[in-house]
Order: structure tokens, then sequence, then C-alpha cells
């Protein structure tokens, strides 16, 4: 099965034709796509009751990728809110319980920043992460290229087979170290993830902007350019049971309507989506 989605529920202007408020926006959302990631996890490790909101007011088939907070993949450089690393990784898989429970938690996406480099400790600490993270599903998306250099990239990819990591596969500006090649291998036989963040080489590593954010995923794709990745996807599709495909080129409102490009190049029409709002006029 083919699931296609938007990473983040609040931004895609396209998608709501009629008034609607942000409280009901994921209700709307749920019309068009099956999946959504929740990005807000990565900023704050949300409380129960948010989880329960979003799977209360989304289809029963509808499935979430709950993206980790940025303390356990060092995003905030070794300060964390919490009394140790345990304790952390706890309250998070705690924050799982709805997803769980409804049968709605596609997996949980580890996406660790670009100084994570391919070195012994590193390769400990994911080995660590699985372990507190115990059965729960989780992918994992690299940001520098050493990962997948020549010299490495065998073993980084039996590592992640061993480990029973999905494999979170980037479309992404190639601009040095920060970028990671597209690696069209799953690494788990049940699950992939392929993450399209746009093509944007010069906002890809412009940290130094004041519009850095507004620009990095300002990216539309071509026809082209998604004919190509349904052939990818296909192929991904023989190899692995369930492809999840998440658009993140949103800077300019432009993954909406490329998610929707690939659902009718891959002729893809999903059946038990929720009720769309109707048009007033």
């Amino acid at each position: 099965m083919i699931y296609i989605g938007l990473t983040g529920w609040g931004d895609h202007d396209s998608l709501y034709t009629g008034p609607i408020t942000p409280r009901d926006k994921l209700k709307e959302y749920a019309g068009h796509f099956p999946i959504v990631e929740v990005d807000t996890a990565f900023y704050a490790i949300q409380p129960q009751r948010n989880a329960l909101k979003w799977v209360n007011e989304t289809p029963a088939n509808f499935q979430f990728i709950v993206k980790a907070y940025q303390g356990m993949t060092g995003h905030n450089h070794g300060e964390i809110p919490f009394e140790n690393k345990q304790a952390m990784f706890q309250a998070f898989i705690e924050s799982l319980d709805p997803y769980i429970e409804k049968n709605k938690l596609a997996m949980v996406l580890f996406q660790f920043p670009p100084w994570f480099d391919c070195k012994r400790e590193n390769v400990d600490y994911l080995r660590w992460c699985k372990q507190q993270m115990g059965e729960i599903p989780c992918a994992l998306e690299f940001r520098h290229q050493f990962w997948f250099a020549p010299q490495y990239r065998k073993q980084t990819l039996e590592f992640m087979k061993q480990e029973n990591w999905i494999h979170s596969i980037c479309d992404e500006p190639q601009s040095g170290e920060g970028s990671v090649p597209t690696v069209l291998v799953s690494t788990n036989q049940h699950k992939v993830l392929v993450r399209f963040h746009g093509r944007n080489v010069h906002g890809w590593q412009k940290k130094n902007a004041e519009n850095w954010r507004d620009i990095r995923y300002l990216y539309r794709y071509n026809e082209q350019e998604l004919n190509e990745w349904a052939g990818h996807i296909h192929k991904l599709a023989e190899e692995c049971a369930d492809v999840y495909l998440l658009f993140n080129n949103n800077s300019g409102g432009d993954a909406a309507d490329n998610a929707k490009q690939m659902m009718d190049i891959l002729n893809i029409e999903y059946e038990g989506l929720a009720p769309r709002q109707l048009d007033l006029f």
C-alpha cells in the first residue's frame, strides 16, 4: 500500500477552501490524505490530550507519523528539560499512548541534525535509542552525507536492517555535508518512508539568513520530477509492504498540490477518508 500525506496540517491553504478554524483543520485535512506527520512533537513532547483529540477526530484507518522530540536527536546540543535521557524517552513514549491504543501510529521519525556524523559514538547512540523505543516502529533520517559515503553506505544500510530501523529516504538539495543522497533502499520489509524536502539548493544551507526557514523548503516539483519518483516508488512497493510519502516542500505552499499530483500520477484514490466541508457557494 502507498500512503501519501504532508508534514503537518496547519499551513496548507489550498486544502481549506472555506472558513475554518485552526482546531478544525485536521478534520478537513483527513478528507484529503490518509497520513500526516506530527511535527509539533519535535519542538515539545505533546500532552496526551492533544494526541487523544487528534486520533478521535480522524477516520479509523488514518495514521500518524510522529516526529521524535528534538532532545532525543540532539538538536538542542545536549540541554534537555528532563532529569536524564531515560526520563525524556519515557515521557515521549507515554505521549504516544493514544496513537497506539487506536492503532494509528505508523512510526516515530528520528531525524538527526547535520552535525550527527558517522562515527562510533553515534552508532552506539542509535542502538541505544532503538532499545529505549522497544517494539515501537521507528524511522531513521540522516542529515550528514557521510552515512552514505561510499566507504560507509553498505555498513549503514546493514546496521539499519539489523536494528530494524525504517529507512527515511530523502529527496533534498545536494549541497555539501548537510545533505544526504537519495538512497532507494528499504531496510525494513514492512515499512519505508520517503520525505520530499524540495530541491532549493541555494536556500538549504543559508542558516544565517533572516528568512532561512521561509525559503529552505521553497520548491515546487514539476511533472517530470514526480514521474521519475513514481517509478522509484513502484520499485519500493515491490520490496516493502507499505510505502509512506510525505511532502515537506511547503515554504511556498506547494506540498499539498504536489502530493495531489503524485496521487494522480500513481492513480491512487483512498477510501475511508473524512467527509470534506462543502464550499459556501
